[in-house]
């Protein structure tokens, strides 16, 4: 397939990156800074621009099979860039012939009771909030999309981490995912392995799922 993604120089981005190659992918990287993304591949196409300018990347991503975004605001500081983005392709893509959306999403939406989230734990790291925040109003938009193209919201567990490529993990919706001692944890390249198996299966079509050990 022909994939095009934002965020490759990040860190789940570039796991991201690794496993769809490794899938036979041909993945066009939309980047900020060429110079921050080192690899090299022959499917590998990098181009120059910015979520928030369509401009700069709309041409690249014409008849993709499909858009990943993998996008964080720690670097602007300004967390309102996480859902204008989400906002952004949702309105462009269908207009490029895109009709598919993988977006990486926040654990801190996900319920560990009904009505209550993990960002509403007292312990809940200040620092954290805000993006936590922009990706919950990102999930709305999503949600209240009438916008002609298949997204999917994937959640991560509560603690995504660098570990092994294991291929295994479970699968939920809005409810966080615990392992029996009660902890929601998956390593980076598993969150990745669960993405790209969104796609490869064409499942989870236009809703939130979250993924879990």
């Amino acid at each position: 397939m022909k994939l095009v993604l934002f965020g490759a120089t990040g860190h789940v981005g570039h796991a991201i990156l690794e496993e769809a190659l490794t899938r036979g992918h041909d993945v066009t990287a939309i980047v900020r800074d060429a110079g921050r993304l080192t690899q090299q591949h022959k499917r590998l196409h990098v181009v120059v621009g910015n979520v928030a300018q369509p401009a700069s990347w709309l041409s690249a991503a014409k008849g993709a099979d499909a858009v990943i975004a993998s996008l964080s605001a720690r670097r602007e500081g300004d967390s309102d860039t996480i859902p204008n983005a989400a906002r952004t392709l949702l309105d462009t893509l269908p207009g490029a012939g895109v009709k598919r959306l993988l977006w990486v999403g926040g654990a801190a939406s996900l319920e560990t009771a009904p009505g209550v989230k993990v960002i509403d734990d007292p312990h809940f790291p200040a620092a954290w909030k805000p993006e936590a925040e922009a990706q919950a109003r990102a999930l709305d938009i999503f949600r209240a999309s009438k916008a002609d193209i298949d997204w999917t919201y994937i959640s991560p567990a509560a603690l995504l981490e660098d570990g092994a490529r294991t291929g295994t993990y479970r699968v939920g919706q809005d409810k966080l995912l615990t392992d029996a001692s009660g902890t929601s944890r998956i390593s980076v390249p598993d969150y990745a392995v669960a993405l790209l198996d969104r796609l490869d299966k064409h499942d989870a079509l236009r809703q939130r799922m979250t993924v879990a050990y």
